[in-house]
């Protein structure tokens, strides 16, 4: 039981790494022009929503996002209304790691690793290292994936584990309470959601239960830009309140669909990590489309909550 719950932990860590090594591929490739964005095209809600989804698929992280966000709220760079559209924006930009996770690259991933670290230490360019460090990266999290997978079976054959999952199938509420804190501790929505897929592949977590695993990630990934609000103005709060308010309606409201987008994922694809990849699409599609006209009403509702400036 100790070594498969230290590989899982070592497969995580290079879930996460992948993660880091992507981000800082692509911020070297974009260098600031990514604030740049940020500050010049969030003059309405619609243009921060659109902001918001394409550099969140550029830096494959909504928390690194949320975190620069609150930095520009608090320093009087954003408003807090500019700030809702890039929150909506975020959750959709998201999906695109999901989706990249779900990929089967097979036997490539050690020409990956080798070709990706060869331009990294050998590149003279900052071109040849953001692609070098965005190729490893990839490597990294196709790995772990794999990993994942492999331990799946057997970790389901010990008692605790045994019991969770069969809780998690039975309870989509266990499964969206596993998703919150596992993303909470990890940082990680990605993580959470790869994790699931791998015990999705092995037919041994349902895909009901792996959809409220992803729900409570969008919950739990949250953390970080509560985090970095800390100590910071009360509009950057507010930014960081709009986020955690808008994932945890949103899980409520598809917490009474999770079977119907589990038969609608199930017509899209037969690959169990693909249906939960297109279903993670859905919901973040549907809830930050459906919430987009309404960005004075949830500037007005998040003040009313959490009250006015004295």
């Amino acid at each position: 039981m100790v070594q498969l719950l230290i590989l899982f932990s070592i497969y995580t860590g290079v879930f996460l790494l992948g993660m880091f090594m992507m981000k800082s591929g692509l911020y070297a490739l974009s260098g600031h022009r990514l604030k740049q964005w940020l500050l010049r095209f969030t003059n309405t809600p619609l243009q921060g929503f659109f902001t918001g989804t394409v550099v969140t698929a550029l830096l494959q992280s909504s928390s690194a996002v949320m975190v620069i966000t609150v930095g520009l709220v608090s320093t009087g760079y954003l408003t807090f209304r500019q700030s809702i559209g890039v929150v909506l924006g975020s959750n959709i930009g998201s999906t695109i790691t999901t989706e990249m996770m779900t990929l089967d690259v097979g036997d490539s991933v050690i020409p990956m690793l080798f070709i990706g670290a060869a331009l990294v230490f050998f590149g003279y360019y900052r071109l040849a290292y953001g692609i070098g460090m965005i190729v490893v990266g990839l490597a990294s999290l196709f790995f772990a994936m794999g990993g994942f997978g492999q331990l799946a079976k057997p970790l389901s054959t010990f008692p605790i584990v045994d019991e969770w999952l069969q809780k998690t199938n039975l309870s989509p509420f266990s499964g969206i309470l596993i998703g919150v804190i596992l993303t909470a501790i990890i940082h990680s929505s990605a993580a959470t959601i790869g994790i699931a897929m791998g015990f999705l592949n092995e037919h041994i977590l349902t895909l009901p239960a792996g959809i409220a695993i992803l729900l409570g990630a969008n919950i739990g990934t949250c953390i970080t830009g509560l985090l970095a609000s800390i100590g910071s103005t009360y509009e950057a709060r507010l930014t960081a309140y709009t986020h955690l308010w808008f994932n945890i309606i949103g899980v409520i409201i598809f917490y009474f669909f999770i079977d119907p987008l589990a038969f609608i994922a199930s017509k899209l694809s037969n690959s169990p990590d693909v249906q939960l990849a297109h279903v993670s699409v859905l919901f973040n599609v549907i809830c930050s489309l459906a919430a987009l006209p309404f960005v004075r009403w949830i500037e007005a509702a998040i003040l009313f909550f959490h009250g006015k400036r004295s």
